[in-house]
């Protein structure tokens, strides 16, 4: 999508995985403290050895000391923190922990609808039982407490829900929770004893005035010592999000509270089996959560990258809502953040009629022409979930501006295109 990589990142891992380069005077002296501090801490002070099975202790050291500075003073342990291949590796490991039982009594595991992917698949592979809640796309994909209460106690009837996740800004939607929903949620999990995942990968990306990031942990400190020390609670994020999209590396964390020490032997033991996660994206992880401080030498370089790229993509978030609103049968929320737009689209009764000919959902119908008549992929809303009778894609916000406003062109000529050819 043309987004160039962050230099301090690239320069730390690159000195990792080749240390002769920490003798060559063009590399910034920050960029060789961390990387001498990560290899000081690998086993052979090798990138290519194993680490240990919860990652490079200095890695979950620095991890733990960003969630402090981030939630402004809330304690956080290494003991806590496990490094993971993605966010994604962290969410499947700890579902695997949570999800027993058969019948009945089999885990019930709370998404929200529309969803990533992952969850359902993640959900399917380990023969547990989705639960759907629907965010409320008329007021811009909010999280209803009474629609969490509606789905729980539904799923009590055929299985036992004990895991709530939440995607916090929302994938596909987009939308950023406040701190009041995010207090509701975690009351509602400590009166029902559930155990909630924290999907917050893209904490980063927050562009609406309006709205502010909160993390899970932040908001369960506050709310007092019922809640702190009783809520489980297991929070994620990436390099592959927020301003790095270095989503090759496989670098992530995952931080777990309140789980039963004998839990978290198990949870030792199961990442113990896929020996450890890439140690390359473990040390681009530690570039995330602790970039270069004002002072030192690439601190300037560093966020003016920065905040490029995240200013990129606000006025890109922007441009799209404004564009896809102009365009008759499209309707589009506010792209509080995260990376995606995730409009409603009409769709006309004869396209419906064509798309069960073809015996596929009327949106990947629409999808489908789109693709073969302009060249441009998006995905149906049905992949990720939606009310029934309504019609979406997910499309993201990444390519540059001027390619993004060709692009958003051509979606509108072949919408109109859609609408008069199944009038």
């Amino acid at each position: 999508m043309g987004q160039q990589p962050i230099t301090f990142l690239r320069q730390v891992v690159a000195l990792c995985t080749y240390p002769d380069l920490l003798d060559n005077p063009s590399f910034p002296k920050d960029a060789k403290r961390r990387a001498r501090r990560i290899l000081e801490s690998c086993s052979g002070q090798s990138l290519g050895s194993y680490s240990a099975s919860q990652g490079v202790n200095c890695i979950r050291e620095d991890v733990a000391k960003f969630i402090e500075k981030r939630d402004e003073g809330v304690p956080a342990h290494p003991d806590n923190i496990y490094l993971t291949t993605g966010a994604s590796d962290g969410i499947s490991s700890i579902l695997k922990i949570l999800v027993s039982g058969e019948g009945q009594s089999r885990t019930g595991v709370m998404i929200p609808i529309p969803q990533y992917p992952l969850y359902s698949a993640a959900i399917s592979e380990l023969d547990a039982i989705q639960v759907n809640y629907y965010l409320d796309e008329e007021n811009c994909w909010a999280l209803d407490v009474n629609e969490l209460r509606r789905a729980f106690y539904r799923a009590k009837e055929y299985c036992s829900p004990k895991v709530l996740c939440i995607i916090n800004p929302g994938n596909p939607t987009g939308q950023v929770q406040s701190k009041h929903c995010i207090e509701e949620v975690i009351h509602f999990a400590l009166e029902e004893g559930l155990f909630l995942l924290a999907d917050e990968v893209y904490q980063d990306n927050i562009y609406s005035k309006s709205c502010q990031f909160y993390s899970f942990k932040k908001v369960l400190y506050d709310m007092g010592p019922e809640y702190f020390n009783n809520v489980e609670l297991a929070s994620f994020h990436s390099t592959s999000k927020g301003y790095m999209g270095e989503c090759g590396y496989r670098g992530g964390y995952m931080e777990v509270v309140n789980l039963h020490p004998d839990i978290t032997a198990q949870l030792v033991k199961l990442l113990s089996v896929r020996l450890c996660p890439p140690v390359s994206g473990q040390a681009a992880m530690d570039v995330v959560v602790n970039p270069p401080q004002p002072g030192e030498e690439s601190y300037e370089q560093f966020i003016r990258e920065k905040d490029a790229i995240l200013c990129n993509l606000a006025e890109k978030a922007e441009l799209t809502e404004e564009l896809f609103n102009q365009v008759p049968g499209i309707k589009c929320n506010p792209l509080q953040g995260a990376m995606y737009a995730f409009p409603r689209i009409f769709i006309p009764d004869k396209a419906i009629e064509k798309a069960k000919e073809h015996q596929m959902a009327p949106d990947m119908y629409y999808c489908m022409c789109l693709l073969e008549e302009t060249g441009i992929c998006v995905v149906p809303g049905s992949g990720f979930g939606q009310k029934e009778g309504t019609h979406h894609f997910r499309m993201t916000i990444l390519p540059p501006v001027e390619k993004l406003k060709i692009l958003l062109q051509k979606v509108k000529d072949f919408h109109m295109r859609f609408l008069e050819d199944y009038a």
